[in-house]
């Protein structure tokens, strides 16, 4: 599968560290995050292992950062073609009341999470248009969404303005190109995802597995990278067995 890669936008100890892990097994991968101490530790990881990862700094926000990392990815892999793209950044959750949000908190959030999805698109589609012919799976962007894709929670307003608009993008993406053999998927986290940062937090009363495990996310990515063209999942709504939905 070295003919291949796969890249990961919005890399950390959590979601994005278990995807790379995950794709890694199969392609090599491109790690996209704003600062290198959030990749550097997978890139370790992966290559440690036997893989093979490559980090790169960029803002997905930033037209300019993330062709800039596009340029890099073409010198860093310069025979190889795009299977998967994952999308996995989220931004803009002030945590604050309506009436203490500002425009900036708006607008970081359309930044971040509509605008950030809007330019790892553009730049991703195309290389994966290219591999329709030849992938050995349809080749496959998936965006990672949260609950508030789905509902906006009181003091989460600015939030979920973002992520309803990566929502509405993703459906519009998987319309236009599901027919050209790209297969788009949202994927919605509903729940506190198990990561060091969360450990602390009691979540669903605290019970076992009250958190989503982002090892058993990553297993689902790769599912959705692997169906076939007659079974083309649109959307994956997951949540621990115990979250209160």
């Amino acid at each position: 599968m070295s003919k291949f890669f796969a890249i990961v936008a919005g890399v950390g100890a959590g979601t994005g560290r278990s995807v790379a892990l995950k794709f890694s097994k199969t392609y090599p991968v491109v790690l996209l995050a704003r600062r290198p101490e959030s990749y550097e530790p997978v890139v370790d990881e992966i290559n440690k292992a036997g893989g093979r990862a490559v980090g790169i700094s960029a803002d997905t926000a930033d037209r300019k950062s993330v062709d800039s990392a596009f340029d890099r990815i073409k010198k860093e892999l310069p025979d190889a073609k795009l299977a998967a793209a994952v999308f996995n950044v989220a931004a803009g959750m002030s945590r604050k009341g309506f009436l203490e949000q500002t425009p900036e908190d708006l607008e970081a959030s359309l930044r971040g999470n509509a605008l950030g999805l809007f330019n790892f698109a553009q730049s991703t589609i195309p290389l994966l248009l290219s591999s329709v012919a030849d992938s050995p799976h349809p080749p496959t962007l998936i965006v990672t969404g949260a609950t508030a894709s789905l509902r906006g929670s009181a003091r989460f307003g600015d939030f979920a303005a973002g992520k309803f608009a990566v929502r509405a993008l993703s459906q519009s993406l998987a319309r236009e190109f599901g027919p050209q053999g790209v297969h788009v998927a949202h994927a919605i986290v509903d729940g506190v995802i198990d990561i060091p940062r969360t450990k602390a937090y009691n979540v669903n009363g605290g019970g076992p597995d009250s958190k989503i495990d982002p090892d058993a996310i990553a297993d689902s990515y790769w599912y959705l990278h692997t169906q076939p063209r007659s079974h083309f999942t649109l959307e994956l709504d997951m949540r621990p067995f115990v979250e209160k939905f």
